[in-house]
């Protein structure tokens, strides 16, 4: 059957999807409205199998604390180039992954991806399908959730760096402002834990091996090796886990010093950094 400008049209204003698939999709489902959207959603599928292995190092990074303040969630879209992430369906999107995640109250990335949505698609679905307008990969790279007596957000001016932070022993005390510091300082000097205690024990056994290397090159007696390397992990203990990191608005305290000076017993429960490429 002969294929309209208005039968294309109405195709592209359902889907979203260019004027050119959306005739080359009527004309293979024979002007089948309902097969050619099929055949539009494989097209996504196809070009998402092909990109696979892409790297995604552009995107937008959201984030959503709840009106009482104790819970947050952050999420990152990503996609392969720039100009992608500046497109509306793609923020669009993004904002829709967020909105979900609030409203369903999700606490892992592959209940969220499935989730329905108004058309009874799942998420996962229609970021498959924005692929197939766009032709290259997309995907939810992180999704975070952070809970606390009060919790923080912060998204960094480029909107590809977001943090959480949940402070907890908060006594009624207003601790938004330092919050907000403690965010901005998690994301210019990424802490790779809260203490030393959540530094991975495979961390902790590289850092005191490349400290024992380093004292053996200076020439240093074997012996003293262990005790070398054991201070060079001190040092790395407080230049990368977050309460004992200096403050970078007053180095004369550390961010554990920060929160006791702010409230007595205030501390942080947890964070998240989420970044793009």
């Amino acid at each position: 059957m002969a294929i309209t400008a208005a039968d294309v049209n109405k195709l592209r204003q359902e889907t979203g999807a260019g004027m050119m698939d959306c005739k080359k999709a009527l004309t293979e489902a024979d002007g089948d409205f309902e097969k050619a959207k099929e055949v539009l959603r494989k097209q996504g599928q196809k070009i998402a199998d092909k990109r696979a292995d892409n790297t995604t190092a552009e995107g937008i990074v959201l984030a959503h604390v709840s009106e009482d303040g104790t819970s947050g969630k952050v999420i990152s879209l990503a996609c392969e180039t720039e100009p992608v992430s500046k497109v509306a369906d793609f923020q669009n999107l993004a904002m829709t992954i967020i909105s979900t995640a609030v409203a369903t109250h999700a606490t892992d990335k592959a209940t969220l991806l499935a989730t329905p949505q108004a058309d009874g698609r799942s998420l996962q679905d229609h970021i498959t399908d924005l692929m197939g307008k766009i032709g290259e990969k997309v995907e939810v790279a992180s999704f975070e959730t952070v809970t606390g007596d009060k919790v923080v957000s912060y998204i960094h001016s480029n909107g590809k760096l977001g943090v959480l932070v949940g402070l907890t022993n908060t006594n009624g005390t207003d601790v938004t402002e330092v919050g907000k510091d403690v965010a901005m300082q998690i994301a210019a000097m990424k802490p790779v834990a809260l203490d030393k205690d959540g530094v991975d024990a495979t961390v902790v056994e590289r850092e005191i091996e490349i400290g024992k290397e380093q004292a053996r090159q200076e020439g240093k007696p074997e012996a003293m090796l262990e005790k070398i390397a054991l201070g060079k992990l001190n040092k790395f203990y407080k230049e990368n886990t977050l309460l004992n990191q200096e403050f970078v608005k007053d180095n004369s305290l550390t961010i554990a010093q920060l929160l006791e000076k702010t409230s007595k017993g205030l501390t942080i429960s947890t964070f998240k950094r989420v970044a793009i490429g």
